[in-house]
This record gives C-alpha cells, sequence and structure tokens, in this order.
C-alpha cells in the first residue's frame, strides 16, 4: 500500500511539474528585444565577441537590445587586466556595474589614475550624456552597462578610437 502512494505521489508531482512548464512563454534568445518572451541564461553561456569601438583585447557580449536602435539595452564588457579606457562620452545616460574585479572611474576629458575611483564588485556608477570619462584596470574586470539606445561612443582624442 505504501508503495501505491509513493508512486501516485511522484506521479502527481510530476504531471503538476509538466503542467506548469506548459504554460510557460517559449524562451527567447540573445539579445533580447522584448517580444513577449522571457529569457534566462547563466553567465557561462554568453558569447563575447570583439568590439569596434574599443582597443583589442575587450571583449563584449549584447544581452538585451540592439545599441543602434533607441530601445532598452543591456550589455557586459570584459576588460583585461592593465586595460585603459580611454576619455569619451557616450550620447545616453551610462549605468555601470561592476560585476568582477574592481574598475579605476572617473571623470574629466585628460587620463589622470589619481583622479579614479575604485569601484568593486557590485559598485556603480551613472554617468550622464556628454559627461566625458575613463577607467582603468589592473585585473580581469567585468562591467555591465544599461540604458536606451542608441548607444556609441565618442573619443576625445580620436587618435584613442580603434575604428580610425
Amino acid at each position: 500500500m505504501k508503495s501505491i502512494i509513493a508512486l501516485s505521489t511522484v506521479s502527481l508531482a510530476l504531471l503538476h511539474t509538466f503542467a506548469l512548464h506548459a504554460d510557460m512563454p517559449e524562451m527567447g534568445t540573445l539579445p533580447y528585444r522584448g517580444d513577449g518572451k522571457h529569457i534566462m541564461i547563466n553567465e557561462e553561456d554568453l558569447e563575447w565577441s570583439d568590439i569596434a569601438s574599443m582597443a583589442p583585447p575587450a571583449k563584449i557580449t549584447v544581452i538585451e537590445g540592439d545599441l543602434s536602435e533607441e530601445e532598452p539595452f543591456t550589455f557586459r564588457l570584459r576588460l583585461p587586466a592593465g586595460y585603459i579606457v580611454a576619455p569619451h562620452i557616450h550620447p545616453a545616460y551610462e549605468r555601470v556595474t561592476v560585476l568582477k574585479g574592481t574598475f579605476h572611474f572617473a571623470h574629466g576629458r585628460e587620463f589622470d589614475r589619481d583622479k579614479t575611483m575604485a569601484l568593486r564588485r557590485g559598485g556603480v556608477a551613472i554617468m550622464p550624456p556628454g559627461d566625458p570619462m575613463f577607467g582603468y584596470t589592473e585585473e580581469e574586470t567585468i562591467i555591465q552597462l544599461h540604458g536606451t539606445g542608441p548607444w556609441g561612443i565618442v573619443y576625445i582624442n580620436p587618435e584613442d578610437d580603434p575604428r580610425n
């Protein structure tokens, strides 16, 4: 009798699980575009690629949005140890969260290590459009940026732009 009750309990649990998943919407793909589906992804499943607007070996993974469109975006940058982000501006608010490492970040038109603040894991920076900024890393650092596009970067000194 106990085995019949146990089997019935397991069967009901499985039916309940399948019923829950049957009602779930189809999972979206990256980058997410707000298409009525939801997305869940683990860090190890993100796909990293080169980014034309930053010197190698910086890498980007776009999680949400089309950076060239007026829509929400979320992306991550992986910066190696010793990486310098030259002074630059953006056309929209920059919202940065440090996910790994330390990002030394500052406001200004000229790179100056002594003016930076060490943003550790969990640290946040918000910079308004057109406000010049710069930064550097001492260890591999991953930052996440989010906002509303279109997104872009203009280096204060055109010689710092790897696209030139």
